[in-house]
């Protein structure tokens, strides 16, 4: 039994994944923006605590109420994520999608650390797409301001997050182990935002040859019974990848840290 943070947890595999480690006997703290969905959540092994991950304000807050309540914590799971069909500036001038998906898991696994060090096999599960190569961190302009659509976004914060893992482990000093996690086509998501037409294509494609969210969290659980013993795992369906992938790139990896350092 232990504190296992939730990013994301009001929604899709994260919400399926809090509550199976609260069936397990953990008290879950999940973070996410909707009120209502987080209330039903909420239970004496669950709680809520409401947050825009988009923010980094709101992460420092959040991240200052964890700490304060709970010394110790021996998992944070990074799930937070939402596709935007346009282009949206956060309050910090950040494009949003780099911001949740991608900062917003930056700021959780680093202000965390004190906790994450506190617990006996502490461990970061970062659920993106490692071992997927398209796409790029756009370095010139991670906010897209020339170059923006919602795959492009998306693919840059998927990108970004392989380069934390390798970033976390290089730089952090921490007993944490990360694990990058890439589960595959799985029928979870909000696609609320995206047109009519492409909504429904997806959610027929994803009926057809999506996996069930129960079996794509599923694997997680290991990583958090029995942490690896290495200090970056990256995970894609199932296969364990070489940690010498492009993606994994640890000078890239710096230079993202660098960058992240220096975001308002």
């Amino acid at each position: 039994m232990g504190v296992v943070v939730v990013s994301g947890g009001t929604n899709g595999m994260g919400r399926a994944f809090a509550l199976a480690r609260a069936e397990r006997g953990d008290r879950v703290l999940i973070l996410g923006r909707n009120r209502e969905r987080g209330a039903a959540l909420a239970n004496e092994r669950i709680s809520f605590h409401r947050v825009d991950l988009s923010s980094v304000a709101e992460n420092d807050r959040v991240i200052s109420e964890i700490l304060t309540e709970y010394p110790v914590i021996d998992a944070l799971a990074l799930f937070a994520n939402r596709v935007e069909p346009c282009r949206i500036l956060t309050e910090d001038g950040l494009e949003r999608t780099f911001a949740l998906y991608y900062l917003s898991r930056y700021l959780l696994s680093f202000g965390l650390r004190p906790a994450l060090d506190r617990a006996g096999s502490p461990v970061i599960v970062n659920v993106a797409g490692v071992g997927t190569r398209t796409g790029r961190v756009h370095w010139e302009d991670p906010a897209l301001t020339a170059n923006y659509s919602a795959v492009t976004a998306q693919l840059q914060a998927g990108r970004a997050n392989d380069l934390l893992g390798a970033g976390f482990a290089r730089r952090s000093g921490s007993r944490a182990r990360y694990v990058l996690y890439h589960p595959g086509f799985t029928r979870s998501g909000d696609r609320g935002p995206l047109p009519p037409a492409l909504r429904g294509l997806l959610t027929v494609v994803a009926a057809v040859a999506a996996q069930p969210i129960a079996r794509a969290v599923a694997p997680m659980h290991a990583f958090l019974d029995q942490p690896p013993a290495e200090p970056l795992t990256a995970i894609d369906r199932g296969k364990r990848l070489p940690l010498n992938l492009p993606t994994l790139d640890p000078r890239d990896a710096d230079r993202l840290m660098d960058l992240s350092e220096e975001l308002p």
